[in-house]
């Protein structure tokens, strides 16, 4: 049976995790990770094989998270270099960039938004691999 592999990936105010080798996993690993997630308020999303959590953490906190579980899983930092992006127009995030944004609400965006500025968000999705 595999373990897990988490890919954490540190935005300036959010934080993303992708299951590397998802398809490798049981169910009953999947489960694990589900409830794990869903324990910390989090979404976990089949389609890019990730979740996000809503509290902000930093690597080493994650991995002492994951350690203090009931999940085998290894950690894997993943750095990302800060690129500017274009700025929010609307709602409670105005004015912020795009790459400022939170996973869950450019989540939730995906689903709910068909504005203006839908191309940049979809340029954003694209980045951050949701």
């Amino acid at each position: 049976m595999s373990k897990p592999i988490f890919v954490f990936t540190t935005f300036k105010s959010s934080f993303r995790v992708i299951i590397k080798n998802l398809e490798s996993l049981s169910v009953l690993q999947i489960q694990d990770i589900e409830k794990f997630v869903s324990q910390r308020k989090g979404v976990f999303d089949f389609d890019t094989y990730s979740f996000v959590i809503q509290k902000m953490i930093e690597f080493t906190e994650f991995v002492k998270i994951i350690e203090l579980s009931s999940l085998d899983a290894s950690c894997v930092d993943n750095p990302v270099v800060s690129q500017v992006k274009p700025r929010v127009s609307f709602g409670q995030y105005k004015g912020m960039l795009y790459t400022e944004l939170p996973d869950s609400y450019i989540l939730w965006l995906k689903e709910n938004y068909s504005g203006a500025q839908k191309n940049i968000l979809k340029e954003e999705l694209k980045y951050r691999g949701l």
